[in-house]
């Protein structure tokens, strides 16, 4: 019993580890391995990893902030973010923009996606949205910047990984393919606990965000839905790059909900 258990936590590490290789530059220990299975199986950590993201983030707000204005250290930790991601979900949010912008038919949206080239409509797009994520975290009060960068990205992954949960894949090609097929609802289960467990002590830790929380946490979801909708209707599913726009702009409707409860 105890030898199984711990060959059970032992897996679970190493699913874990491969997700954060797989959407950070993080070097993880030789002793992982690789199995194709185990990256399909390792979406259930996709929100977990966004606590390692946003611890990165954060620390180095909070770093930089004692070095410099608080635009300076919000500039840093969005360099950081995205240095640390390789822009994985930027480039998602790119190009679903390019090929819901562009494309009139299911496999022209698709055909747009695939390419690597970046149109007006991502270019736009892109630029749009980190302005808009520089703007809220500037204007959130600085005691709420850290907790905001730590939570958000984590939670905005959960809400990308619900597309995995629902959805069926719309393209059999992408990167995203061994990684995002299918979730059951134990691994969805598991992505939940990941985030709302740690989410809970934080909340403990730092109950100034309490109230704060609330149309954040409402308009998440909603954005998700909205977007997951939209999938539907024009490709008839996801894919790996609907699941980084959807993590792109649940992350700003995060800090647009905190915002909206800031008095005035």
């Amino acid at each position: 019993m105890i030898l199984h258990l711990r060959h059970y936590c032992l897996h679970q590490l190493r699913l874990f580890f491969i997700a954060l290789q797989f959407f950070t530059r993080i070097p993880i220990p030789y002793w992982v391995g690789f199995d194709v299975a185990w990256l399909q199986q390792s979406s259930r950590y996709f929100p977990a990893v966004g606590w390692v993201v946003g611890g990165v983030v954060s620390g180095v707000y909070v770093i930089a902030s004692h070095w410099w204005p608080a635009a300076v250290a919000v500039v840093l930790s969005m360099v950081a973010g995205i240095w640390l991601t390789g822009a994985f979900h930027e480039d998602g949010f790119a190009d679903v923009c390019d090929g819901f912008g562009g494309g009139m038919t299911p496999e022209r949206v698709l055909e747009i996606m695939k390419d690597s080239r970046i149109g007006a409509y991502g270019t736009i797009g892109i630029c749009l949205l980190l302005l808009l994520k520089f703007v809220l975290l500037v204007s959130l009060p600085l005691v709420l910047v850290m907790p905001a960068l730590l939570i958000a990205h984590p939670l905005s992954r959960l809400l990308s990984c619900s597309l995995i949960w629902l959805l069926d894949y719309a393209k059999l090609e992408g990167k995203a393919k061994p990684l995002a097929q299918h979730m059951s609802s134990n691994e969805f289960g598991i992505a939940c606990l990941s985030v709302l467990l740690p989410l809970v002590g934080i909340l403990w830790w730092h109950p100034i965000m309490m109230d704060r929380l609330i149309p954040a946490l409402v308009l998440m979801p909603m954005a998700a839905f909205w977007f997951a909708r939209l999938f539907v209707r024009r490709i008839g599913g996801y894919t790996g790059d609907c699941l980084g726009a959807v993590q792109q702009l649940t992350e700003v409707v995060f800090y647009l909900g905190l915002l909206a409860h800031a008095p005035a």
